[in-house]
C-alpha cells in the first residue's frame, strides 16, 4: 500500500525557490493546529453538556447537534495526536471517519430543520427520540463500510477520490433544504416567527460552514494532477481543521435567547431599510 499522508498538500512542492512559503505555511498550520484543540476542546465539551441537559428534558433538536460535536471531538483529537507523535494510516483513516460522520450530520440537521417548515405534521407525529437514535446509529456506521474495505484492499489515492466524492453528495441537499425551507416558510403557520428565523439561520450556516471549509478540500482531491499547487492544497486542509470550531455556532443558534434577539433586529433593520426604500420612491 502506497504511504499516506494527509499533510501532502504542503509536501509535494520541490521547487527550491518556494523553500520560504513552505516553513512559514507550515509554522502556520503547526501553530492553528495546536491553538485548534486548545480553544475547541473545552468549548465542545461544554456545549455538549448543555445540549445533552435539553435532551433530558424532552427536546429532540439537539440529538444530531450533540453527535456532531462529538464527531468534532474525534478530529480534535487527532490534531493533538499530530502534535505529539508521528501518525500512522489508521491515524488518517480515524480523521477521515471524524470528517465523515460530521457531513453526514449536518446533512441531519439541515433535514431536520426542513422537515419543521416543509412538513411540519408528518415531523410532529413522527419526531421521537427514539428515532432519532436510529438514524444517529446509521450515520455512524456508514462511513465504515467505506473506510474498513479501504484500509485493506484500496490504495490511498483511491480512497481520496472516493472522500471526496462522499463530500461532494451532500451539497445539493444542503441547497434543496435551504430553497425548499424558504419556499415553505410563508405557509408554515404552526411555526413561531422566532423559530422560522433560527431554522433559516442554521440552514445558512450549516451551508456555509459545508461550503467555505469542506467544499475546498473536495476540488482539491479531485483535482490531483493539481497536487503541486500546496498553497490551495494547504488552505483546504487548514480550513477542514476549523470546522470543529464552525460548528460550535450551531449551539448558539438551537440555544434560544441571543440569538433570537439578534435575528430579530436583523429583520426589523432589513424590514426599516425597505420602508426607506419605498417612501423614497
Amino acid at each position: 500500500m502506497e504511504d499516506f499522508n494527509f499533510n501532502s498538500p504542503l509536501q509535494d512542492n520541490n521547487d527550491t525557490n518556494t523553500n520560504s512559503d513552505f516553513e512559514r505555511g507550515g509554522f502556520i498550520i503547526y501553530v492553528m493546529t495546536c491553538a485548534i484543540p486548545c480553544v475547541g476542546l473545552p468549548l465542545t465539551l461544554g456545549a455538549i453538556y448543555a445540549l445533552y441537559c435539553l435532551v433530558r428534558n424532552g427536546h429532540v433538536v439537539p440529538v444530531y447537534v450533540i453527535n456532531l460535536l462529538i464527531s468534532d471531538l474525534i478530529q480534535l483529537c487527532w490534531m493533538i495526536a499530530e502534535v505529539t507523535r508521528p501518525l500512522t494510516e489508521t491515524d488518517y483513516l480515524f480523521y477521515i471517519y471524524g470528517l465523515l460522520v460530521s457531513v453526514g450530520f449536518m446533512v441531519c440537521i439541515a433535514l431536520e430543520r426542513y422537515l419543521v417548515i416543509a412538513w411540519p405534521l408528518w415531523y410532529r407525529f413522527r419526531r421521537t427520540i427514539k428515532s432519532s437514535v436510529v438514524v444517529c446509529v446509521m450515520v455512524w456506521a456508514f462511513p465504515l463500510v467505506y473506510l474498513l474495505p479501504s484500509h485493506f484492499w484500496f490504495d490511498f489515492e483511491v480512497i481520496e477520490i472516493i472522500f471526496a466524492v462522499i463530500i461532494l453528495v451532500p451539497f445539493p441537499l444542503l441547497i434543496f433544504f435551504l430553497i425548499g425551507t424558504l419556499k415553505a416558510l410563508s405557509a408554515a403557520d404552526r411555526v413561531a416567527s422566532d423559530e422560522k428565523r433560527r431554522i433559516v439561520g442554521i440552514l445558512v450556516l450549516v451551508l456555509l460552514i459545508y461550503t467555505l471549509l469542506f467544499l475546498p478540500s473536495v476540488i482539491w482531491f479531485l483535482a490531483q494532477r493539481a497536487k503541486k499547487n500546496f498553497i490551495l492544497g494547504g488552505l483546504s486542509f487548514v480550513f477542514l481543521k476549523l470546522s470543529p470550531l464552525a460548528d460550535l455556532a450551531l449551539y448558539v443558534f438551537v440555544r434560544k435567547g441571543i440569538i433570537d434577539k439578534l435575528l430579530a433586529s436583523l429583520c426589523r433593520c432589513r424590514t426599516d431599510s425597505n420602508d426607506i426604500s419605498i417612501s423614497a420612491v
